[in-house]
């Protein structure tokens, strides 16, 4: 049988104008017939075909075997004035562009910087067991569903979700929109990675003294802080026993230090990111409302950034594919080598043993539960449109499945090993300050801009170290950067396809309007205003998503029908743990993170009150911030009521026509349609 093919997009259920479109879809098939068996490409492609006399066997003869090659794929369409146009989606010109890419985006900032602290503030060891649990329960399915839904469909999240169910395609929208405002703080964190790989290359640190322009009268290095410590402590040193000498040496010790924060003395690191990469000189009485300055070295470092992601983007995946083979690989090397420097530092021991040290008793504790699932879930990053466009430009019978597998567990098995690193040179750093772990470990920007630095600045060849450590983020931003922004990319080109044909204005243009949105974070109080979009950017505005994504997929789109596509893709119905996880377990999993968040949510400050740099935000700035979160989900109610509006009927007969899939829309359109995945889709217009 010959098989006119349909595209997924812009095709709907019955309005009356049936016999037009009978007329109208004649007329194509006749056209299609030429295009379709000259077309010399077959992919996998998941489409609708239409049953004619013609058998299967002779259309084999006139069609070529399928190539396993991976490359560009021909989409023939036709717009509404019966004109074919072709179109080009590429594919990944080597399989493990795809599987690199994918690793690059889970594995980021977050392993560095958030999960060894989480693991040593939660019970060391013990905190293994909610992690690991939270990614096999949570992760894994979350992270596998949106990679099948991306291959699937070859779309990006807009369109993806709008054939999937159209009460929920407000659900694209809101990712690419979270996305979105992800680019506008991520970017310039990773600007700050140059800033000081440019900075690294002195033969003295500038973050190692207090003989700078920038540095105050409170600054003092960690040999004048261990001096201090020791000189207070020993003011008392009338001991009975041994016992109590221990107890009097922990007793002085708090005490010491609190008389250490009070002075607010603070560190040549602390200083050089809060008073050279950016100017919160108290005298300038900085705030939101007044942000300073530009400091045009930021500025021209974020510049950078945007110029390594412009041209590592404009050409697409053939581009972005390749240099995530440095940039996915490049951590590695670093960490491996770092690991190796640290095993032999003084008291880096003493920090593996702060970081495993198994408590139990902390599992008891239900935000330590919490805090593995929000871990899992930012780690993997479900939910941002990365997933689904990466898989959108795979072969359709590609086995995701592997991948999914591969990327979970590097993923976890890189969160772990940082931990590691992290902690031998935190280690390191209370031997060498006079300071417990517990005083000197830190999370965030904190961990890896001011305590980590400190820790290399102290250690021969300084400078070297730094290069490495500073390359490391560099790389690990970057890549994670390149999906957020594919992600944007691949969802609007989809939905307007000229963006893709100037693909390289498009990025411009994009990344220009990044950069112009980024020029307030390279103020005097820059710090400020990233700290406010990180708080609220994404946190909620991302589960809530996705807990919508899980509900979509399992209770409106159907277990059934989604066990049936991944059957026609990769040859088997998904088990039952897939099952049960995608229906029960991974609502739960959010909803859980996103009820905890909300009942724990206090109003976030710059840094602690003790800080000689803290700053209370306004009340103002949170309730922007919460307009900022809510600005992205708004977009699934609002296109829910509207389609239900769309629609005839009663409510109830509304809404089963706007839960009702793509696919079943076409079979309404036409008895006689079937799904095929031999053939590149061609579309009718509606």
């Amino acid at each position: 049988m010959v098989k006119r093919i349909l595209s997924h997009p812009n095709v709907y259920s019955g309005d009356g104008r049936d016999e037009t479109r009978t007329i109208r879809r004649r007329s194509y098939e006749r056209e299609n017939d030429v295009a379709l068996i000259n077309n010399n490409r077959t992919n996998s492609v998941p489409m609708i075909t239409i049953k004619n006399s013609i058998s299967e066997e002779e259309l084999d003869q006139q069609q070529p075997k399928k190539k396993t090659s991976i490359g560009p794929i021909n989409i023939t369409t036709i717009n509404k004035s019966n004109q074919i146009q072709t179109e080009i989606r590429e594919q990944w010109s080597e399989k493990l562009d795809f599987l690199l890419s994918i690793i690059g985006f889970a594995v980021d900032l977050a392993n560095i910087w958030r999960f060894p602290y989480l693991c040593y503030k939660n019970g060391g060891g013990a905190f293994l067991i909610p992690y690991v649990l939270s990614v096999i329960l949570g992760g894994l399915p979350l992270f596998y569903l949106e990679l099948l839904l991306g291959q699937y469909y070859r779309q990006g999240s807009i369109t993806c979700w709008k054939k999937i169910c159209p009460l929920l395609a407000g659900i694209g929208w809101a990712v690419t929109i979270i996305a979105f405002y992800t680019d506008f703080y991520y970017n310039v964190v990773i600007s700050w990675g140059l800033y000081y790989l440019f900075a690294s290359f002195r033969r003295i640190l500038p973050w190692s003294d207090c003989n700078h322009a920038w540095n105050t009268k409170d600054c003092s290095t960690v040999n004048r802080r261990r001096i201090f410590l020791e000189n207070c402590m020993n003011q008392s040193n009338n001991t009975i026993n041994l016992s109590e000498k221990f107890l009097e040496r922990n007793f002085l010790y708090e005490n010491c230090s609190e008389e250490l924060t009070r002075l607010k003395i603070v560190s040549p690191a602390q200083e050089y990111f809060h008073l050279q990469v950016y100017r919160l000189k108290p005298e300038s009485k900085l705030s939101l409302a007044h942000m300073g300055n530009i400091n045009w070295e930021n500025l021209v470092c974020l510049a950078i950034i945007y110029l390594i992601c412009y041209f590592s983007m404009w050409k697409g995946i053939k581009t972005s594919g390749k240099v995530v083979w440095f940039t996915a690989l490049f951590p590695y090397v670093v960490l491996t080598i770092l690991m190796f420097r640290g095993f032999f530092l003084n008291g880096s021991m003493k920090g593996i043993e702060y970081y495993i040290r198994p408590d139990l008793t902390k599992l008891t504790d239900a935000s330590v539960w919490v805090d593995a699932a929000s871990q899992t879930f930012f780690s993997l990053g479900p939910g941002f449109g990365v997933l689904m466009a990466f898989a959108s430009y795979n072969d359709f019978h590609h086995n995701v499945y592997r991948d999914a597998m591969i990327t979970v567990a590097v993923n976890s098995i890189t969160s772990f090993a940082s931990g590691f690193v992290i902690f031998m040179f935190l280690g390191y750093m209370s031997e060498i300050s006079g300071r417990d772990i517990k005083d000197v470990a830190e999370q965030g920007s904190t961990l890896v801009f001011i305590v980590y630095p400190e820790a290399i600045a102290t250690m021969p060849w300084a400078p070297v170290w730094a290069v490495f450590f500073f390359l490391m983020l560099l790389t690990l931003g970057l890549d994670s950067s390149f999906g957020g922004s594919e992600a944007i990319i691949t969802a609007l080109s989809d939905v307007f396809p000229i963006l893709r044909q100037r693909r390289e204005w498009f990025v411009g243009i994009l990344f220009s309007f990044y950069f112009i949105i980024g020029i307030p974070s390279c103020t005097d109080a820059g710090i400020y205003f990233v700290e406010l979009l990180q708080n609220y950017a994404a946190f909620y505005s991302i589960i809530i998503a996705v807990l919508f994504e899980a509900i979509a997929v399992s209770w409106l789109y159907g277990i059934e029908r989604i066990s049936e596509d991944i059957k026609e893709m990769l040859g088997t119905k998904p088990g039952k743990f897939w099952i049960i996880t995608w229906c029960f377990i991974a609502p739960l999993f959010l909803g859980g993170i996103v009820i905890s968040g909300l009942i724990q949510h206090v109003h976030s400050d710059y840094g602690k009150l003790t800080d000689p740099f803290y700053y209370k935000y306004p009340d103002w700035s949170h309730t922007i911030g919460w307009v900022f979160a809510l600005s992205s989900v708004i977009f699934i109610p609002a296109v829910a009521i509207y389609q239900l509006l769309m629609e005839r009927g009663n409510l109830l007969t509304r809404f089963r026509l706007a839960i009702r899939p793509w696919k079943e829309r076409q079979k309404h359109i036409n008895p006689d349609i079937i799904i095929s995945t031999n053939f590149v889709d061609t579309q009718y217009p509606t």
